[in-house]
């Protein structure tokens, strides 16, 4: 067993602890030397170990007397209520919203806490760089040819590797490679609806999915979801009659951050499998999670090829790459055939650099890193809010993913208050933005994919202080 996994098994070990309140502020920790004799570890590592916690906000070192868990100094922050959308589908599409926030997607001279995309600063770049030029020297005519339409076989062979640590057991045959992670729900949802057809999904739930729906046709049906477990199962029952296609987000979905309970996962895929209605489960976050151990897909719980599994690395290592993929279970033709139909081949260079990655152990390596750096923002995002913002105010507290989602007095409309953030220099993400019904106008999304700094507190500063100025009430 080497150092490193006991170092993070440690570590997170504690960090669970202290987060489920087995270990209570105040309370003291084990010594170093103690932590060495009860784990078989060195001096360093036990060392590492504390200095990891101390970095996540989780423990104080007091001299001579050793290492006790913070004691919280801000209020705690209620969750968010759980959304109760009607049942009424497509009522508003908020497109000039969406166009105003997503203008300002690239723009160096603001805070983007508005776009759930990690920042450049947290990606190996000059890694991926060496990856690049391996990848151009080591193609077939540099990369310029087509490739197969199912795509990259390094690519597949290495997605498929890793499927085993939820449950997938995915074969490179299995998979389909794509331009990113909407593009691969577009394939799946062009092949596997039509106009007019029902689909339901999470609200509050992420606009371009919203988009695309409404783009093909299809009528939206948004399901109540709860801030920590996901969409209500009862819920999805009664919609069954209702609904021809099913798109979840069961791992760290944005904007809430939700992760669904194993049991909700597998009740989900027999309930929608017994009906005929294809799942299309968006895993895209499900490798940024905070705990010990990376949550299953519905995907794992797929026996009759129902569960059309996509994901990307646009969330964990290059969002500019455009690099997706699909596990299409018993509809590959389908979604085969709408690839070969749109773009007949996938980039060659970026799959092949990010198989390399991946098959070299450095994407392991890196999220390791990124995972800690999330969960530590994770932290000190919601003692900034805590501190900063009006009475009323409730969070979510995800356990992975890259957002937070905010809801603030019901008198207090968040795009006014965008309007006001952005003269600032700072880009929130409205709640309006989030569902295709008049909901969540007191919400809204923060991604936490950037760089903690004193810079990015103040501006969480100032947002607070904007949200409690009347220029924002309805």
């Amino acid at each position: 067993m080497g150092k490193d996994f006991l170092y993070n098994e440690i570590t997170n070990g504690i960090a669970n602890q202290i987060r489920n309140g087995v270990l209570k502020p105040g309370d003291r920790l084990p010594s170093v030397r103690t932590l060495c004799q009860e784990h078989s570890v060195g001096m360093n590592t036990a060392k590492r170990v504390f200095i990891e916690l101390e970095a996540q906000s989780l423990i104080d070192s007091k001299p001579q007397s050793g290492y006790f868990v913070r004691k919280q100094t801000y209020r705690e922050l209620p969750l968010p209520d759980v959304s109760r959308p009607s049942a009424v589908a497509n009522e508003h599409e908020p497109n000039e919203l969406l166009s105003k926030v997503y203008a300002n997607m690239g723009r160096n001279d603001l805070t983007l806490l508005s776009i759930a995309a990690p920042s450049g600063a947290l990606l190996p770049v000059a890694k991926l760089k060496k990856e690049i030029i391996h990848a151009n020297r080591t193609l077939k005519d540099a990369g310029t040819s087509y490739e197969l339409v199912q795509g990259n076989i390094n690519l597949r062979r290495m997605i498929a590797v890793r499927s085993l640590s939820w449950g997938g057991n995915l074969h490179e045959d299995d998979l389909i490679t794509t331009g990113g992670g909407m593009e691969a729900l577009s394939f799946c949802l062009m092949a596997l609806s039509k106009p007019g057809d029902t689909i339901a999904i999470e609200s509050p739930c992420y606009p371009g999915i919203l988009q695309l729906a409404v783009s093909l046709g299809l009528k939206v049906l948004e399901l109540p979801t709860h801030p920590v477990t996901g969409i209500e199962i009862e819920d999805l029952k009664k919609a069954i009659p209702k609904i021809d296609i099913c798109l979840l987000i069961p791992n760290f979905n944005t904007p809430l951050g939700s992760c669904m309970p194993e049991e909700n996962k597998k009740s989900v895929v027999a309930l929608l499998a017994k009906n005929n209605i294809p799942l299309i489960e968006d895993d895209v976050y499900g490798d940024i999670y905070f705990g010990s151990q990376r949550p299953k897909c519905c995907k794992a719980f797929d026996t009759d090829g129902n569960v059309v599994w996509c994901s990307s690395v646009s969330k964990t290592l290059a969002p500019g790459y455009r690099v997706g993929w699909i596990a299409p279970g018993k509809y590959k033709e389908k979604i085969m055939k709408q690839k070969l139909v749109h773009v007949i081949s996938s980039t060659s260079i970026v799959q092949e650099a990010v198989a390399n990655f991946l098959k070299t152990g450095k994407y392991e390596t890196h999220l390791r890193q990124f995972r800690r750096i999330l969960e530590s923002n994770c932290q000190n995002y919601i003692r900034a809010v805590a501190e900063y913002f009006p009475e009323g105010t409730k969070i979510t507290r995800p356990q992975g993913g890259l957002t937070l989602w905010i809801e603030v007095d019901k008198n207090i409309n968040t795009v006014k208050l965008y309007d006001l953030a952005i003269k600032q220099g700072i880009s929130i993400a409205p709640g309006r933005m989030f569902t295709l019904q008049d909901q969540f106008e007191n919400c809204l999304r923060l991604c936490i994919g950037l760089p903690w700094t004193e810079e990015l507190n103040l501006k969480l500063k100032q947002i607070g202080k904007l949200a409690g100025t009347n220029y924002v009430r309805k």
